[in-house]
């Protein structure tokens, strides 16, 4: 099996390559990976050790971000290096003040993994809720370097858990220590004789509730640009722009912010298009049409401190592959909707439960969630405490990796 993992990973690095002709994010992808030895060397002194953080991509940077801080809060002399996959993560977190450095990782081959590992000369890896590598995991665990998977969750269709999963149940052996989100993460990894699991629960938790205590203020749109209730919708996919424009044109009395995932051109047009009389968030810095309905962010990183303005949150991703992230809505004491991809991420099932979500599919679906969140004022209240009594993850892991300091 290990060969056919060496040949997928092969492959996969051409067809990416392929792809950079024409598609930008393939384009970073290859780009950053070459000479990235070189660029290693030349950043990191390996005569040190340092604290490994990957992430997949800036969702799980955001997660992760608060034990990464901490640690550095706390131990300030420890040194820290960032690697990502996505260039959606290294992109815009690459010059990151508190690591000693931020890279792609390169692909999961035998020889990128023990030259990676020697270069950054690692104490311990940390890894968040995602990305299983054999060969980087394989290269830490002979070395007896340790290796923490946090916020992890597992569910029983995963290929760990399946009669032919037994190569991926073998990556799994590598780690030392798994903080999961849930119970049945915990059970999940016991039947496969994995003792070594705490329910630790979410460090996002950790995150977006100390966003929310002390959120940047936007002053274009907090004192320009408001003028009535508004309804945000963030990282937001065509198929949900589709049934919000329709919600735009029943809700006059309204103001909308739409925050895409993805922000190029192309895409801000069709939003532009779909929905007339939008107005960019930079046309707003020139000091144009601050009395639109709708504004269109056109930028990234604001997204997570205009929640403060909203009495409504939609979360986009539901159409596509799964929903985008809930709790910056919901420690704002706000309520969420999203599409019906949600079954992945416990803490929307959570909300839906507690009555400070619903799911919704049609633009009838969306139009009552609306109505029916805008006459029920305890439901954001009940979002805002579900996100405040699920924070101490990052408390409960830094007290355990501590111990290896």
């Amino acid at each position: 099996m290990l060969w056919l993992y060496n040949i997928g990973i092969s492959f996969y690095g051409l067809v990416v390559s392929a792809f950079s002709i024409f598609n930008s994010k393939a384009k970073l992808f290859s780009q950053g990976r070459k000479n990235i030895f070189d660029h290693i060397e030349k950043t990191v002194d390996g005569t040190k050790k340092h604290i490994w953080f990957h992430f997949a991509s800036l969702g799980e940077f955001e997660q992760g971000r608060p034990l990464l801080e901490k640690i550095k809060e706390l131990h300030p002399q420890k040194r820290i290096v960032i690697t990502f996959f996505s260039p959606s993560g290294y992109e815009i977190r690459k010059n990151y003040a508190l690591a000693a450095g931020v890279f792609y990782l390169p692909l999961d081959t035998a020889s990128n993994a023990k030259r990676f590992i020697s270069l950054i000369n690692p104490e311990m890896a940390i890894f968040t809720k995602y990305e299983f590598w054999y060969h980087y995991f394989k290269t830490l665990n002979d070395q007896q370097i340790p290796l923490y998977l946090i916020s992890g969750i597992f569910r029983p269709n995963q290929i760990f858990f399946r009669w032919y999963g037994s190569f991926h149940r073998r990556i799994l052996g590598f780690v030392d220590h798994f903080f999961v989100q849930n119970t049945e993460s915990v059970n999940l990894l016991k039947q496969l004789q994995l003792e070594n699991a705490s329910l630790s629960g979410d460090t996002r938790f950790d995150r977006v509730a100390e966003n929310a205590l002390s959120p940047k203020k936007v002053t274009l749109v907090e004192n320009g640009w408001i003028n009535s209730p508004v309804f945000i919708a963030g990282s937001t996919w065509p198929a949900d722009e589709r049934l919000i424009a329709v919600l735009i044109q029943q809700q006059p009395d309204w103001q909308f912010i739409i925050a895409p995932h993805e922000i190029d051109e192309a895409h801000i047009l069709d939003i532009e298009k779909l929905i007339p009389g939008a107005v960019r968030y930079s046309n707003l810095q020139n000091g144009a049409a601050n009395t639109a309905q709708i504004l269109i962010i056109d930028n990234i990183g604001l997204l997570s401190s205009l929640y403060q303005y909203a009495q409504i949150s939609y979360i986009g991703g539901g159409f596509g592959v799964g929903i985008h992230n809930t709790l910056e809505a919901a420690a704002f004491g706000i309520p969420v909707i999203f599409g019906p991809k949600y079954d992945k991420f416990q803490e929307a099932k959570d909300l839906i439960a507690l009555t400070a979500a619903r799911s919704i599919e049609t633009e009838s679906d969306l139009s009552a969630a609306f109505i029916h969140f805008r006459e029920n004022k305890e439901a954001g209240k009940i979002a805002q405490k579900y996100v405040n009594e699920k924070t101490g993850s990052t408390r409960q892991i830094l007290e355990f990796i501590e111990k290896q300091f």
